[in-house]
């Protein structure tokens, strides 16, 4: 696997045809025979979240904060059709107390994009994905865990408007999350009220939508945006206690991306703000990444 990788890196440095870096949540995609590799590293932090509505602080923990770097390869099956992989290693921290961080590799998944329906510059698409945990991680350890642990599967079908003269685009998106139950280790919990005597944890199925609204160009691209995730029922957060994976964690997130990627050897940054929330952080967060591009094609 690592002689793959560094091969795939070598073909990308000697690759010249112009690249586009794209993702689960756009209409851009890569020709075909055509793979762009991103390397990301990730950055979010808070000290102050939503225990249920209310918004508080916890001393006990200061800061905390999320950290990851994920390897995303985008490949093109057709010029309508492209799968994009998915696999972060994170770790987590905080400033105070004694909680232990937790580290590794976290959940792979899998998507597939397809432009659906394509007229002037409207265009629609219709979008597949799922995740399989692969680390060895404690789901039952929130805020502090790195994932839950669950299976997952989401469907999302999105729109775009793109101007073909000045490269302006609009996009709208919704999904639908399903979500697997886990297992926790513990012989009982408590969740909605009830005691549950088993370690078998149902975790909320969650939606998300989200409008981005940028411009397009040969080189470059940026935009504005706003995403909304909810999950579709669940509890919230006890008073002064922990995090569980039944709670009902909703955010609303607003913030910027843009890239550079003059050739086959690209750049990219996103800047996000959690502006309100339930049983969530109100988290900073960034993150910057590295594109490389290379086509199969003779």
């Amino acid at each position: 696997m690592r002689r793959f990788i560094y091969y795939l890196v070598w073909v990308a440095a000697l690759a010249t045809t112009p690249a586009w870096a794209q993702m689960p949540h756009d209409a851009i995609y890569m020709g075909k025979k055509a793979v762009c590799i991103a390397g990301i590293y990730g950055h979010s932090s808070w000290n102050e979240y939503w225990e249920h509505t209310l918004r508080r602080e916890n001393l006990n923990i200061g800061t905390h904060t999320t950290q990851s770097v994920m390897l995303m390869p985008a490949i093109g099956i057709s010029n309508r059709v492209n799968v994009i992989l998915n696999l972060p290693y994170v770790w987590t921290s905080t400033s105070a107390g004694n909680l232990m961080g937790q580290k590794g590799i976290q959940d792979i998944s899998a998507w597939l994009k397809v432009k659906a329906f394509k007229a002037q510059g409207f265009s629609l698409h219709a979008i597949v994905g799922g995740s399989l945990p692969v680390g060895n991680y404690v789901p039952d350890f929130l805020p502090m865990s790195i994932g839950l642990q669950c299976q997952t599967f989401t469907g999302r079908l999105l729109a775009n408007y793109k101007n073909p003269k000045t490269g302006l685009y609009l996009t709208a998106h919704g999904s639908y999350g399903w979500r697997s139950n886990i297992r926790v280790d513990r012989d009982a919990y408590l969740a909605n009220g009830r005691l549950y005597n088993t370690n078998e944890v149902g975790v909320p199925n969650i939606y998300d939508a989200a409008i981005r609204l940028g411009v397009l160009r040969r080189q470059w691209q940026t935009e504005v945006f706003a995403e909304r995730s909810a999950c579709m029922s669940g509890d919230n957060i006890r008073r002064n206690d922990m995090p569980f994976p039944t709670n009902n964690m909703q955010a609303t997130v607003v913030g910027w991306y843009g890239k550079l990627q003059p050739r086959n050897v690209g750049v990219n940054a996103r800047v996000g703000y959690v502006t309100n929330g339930r049983n969530v952080g109100q988290s900073t967060s960034y993150s910057v990444g590295v594109l490389y591009q290379f086509s199969f094609k003779k």
